[in-house]
């Protein structure tokens, strides 16, 4: 288990529909030549990404952090052990098989990062986005985290320690964001709308109640 302390720095990032389209079209023409050489069948690969994109996805994530957020007996538990506490409800799979929670709070944020490849925890936040495999955020996030998370929108006060937490094959990361406030008395449905892919990566921050308001 590796972490990195904050330092500074800068980091370009642009990870919405322009670098998804790119991606997009480059899988499309990699299926396709897999496809015609039989080497993958479009059926079963069209399943798989359906389930990690839009059945797996961070939704299961942001379930699992709502609970977090609205039953502290379930908090410790995912906390002590995140891999348990995280097949209470259902979400097993492939790269998930070791992880561990680590809870944000006014006086420490975290973020998560794959240094030498993209671990992933699948089975709760879905596919990798594009960013996080690429060799910017790998590298400048440990060296340089406040800058970087500032270029990702987030500004964080000066008293707030950033942790760096480096997944490796064996253990993989699922931050909990803090909770919002105004949210007393919401139901986990309602708290899992407000928890981001991002925000449990640590590279963004739980969105706002108004941020959902009609």
């Amino acid at each position: 288990m590796n972490n990195h302390s904050e330092t500074h720095a800068h980091h370009h990032h642009d990870h919405d529909h322009s670098e998804l389209s790119e991606t997009e079209l480059r899988v499309r023409a990699l299926e396709t030549i897999l496809t015609e050489k039989g080497y993958v069948d479009p059926v079963a690969l069209d399943l798989l990404i359906e389930t990690y994109e839009t059945k797996v996805g961070p939704r299961n994530g942001a379930q699992v952090v709502a609970k977090a957020w609205s039953d502290p007996a379930y908090r410790a538990r995912l906390l002590e052990d995140a891999t348990a506490a995280i097949a209470e409800l259902g979400y097993v799979g492939r790269q998930g098989e070791h992880v561990v929670a680590v809870e944000n709070t006014p006086a420490q944020h975290n973020v998560v990062v794959c240094t030498l490849c993209s671990c992933y925890p699948w089975p709760v936040l879905g596919l990798p986005p594009v960013w996080y495999k690429s060799a910017p955020y790998r590298s400048r996030v440990v060296k340089e985290p406040r800058a970087v998370l500032a270029d990702f929108g987030v500004t964080l006060p000066e008293g707030t320690a950033i942790r760096v937490w480096d997944s490796t094959a064996e253990i993989r990361y699922l931050v909990i964001p803090m909770r919002p406030a105004g949210t007393e008395g919401w139901s986990e449905t309602q708290l899992a709308d407000l928890v981001t892919r991002d925000s449990m990566i640590g590279t963004g921050l739980a969105r706002a109640p108004a941020e959902i308001a009609a």
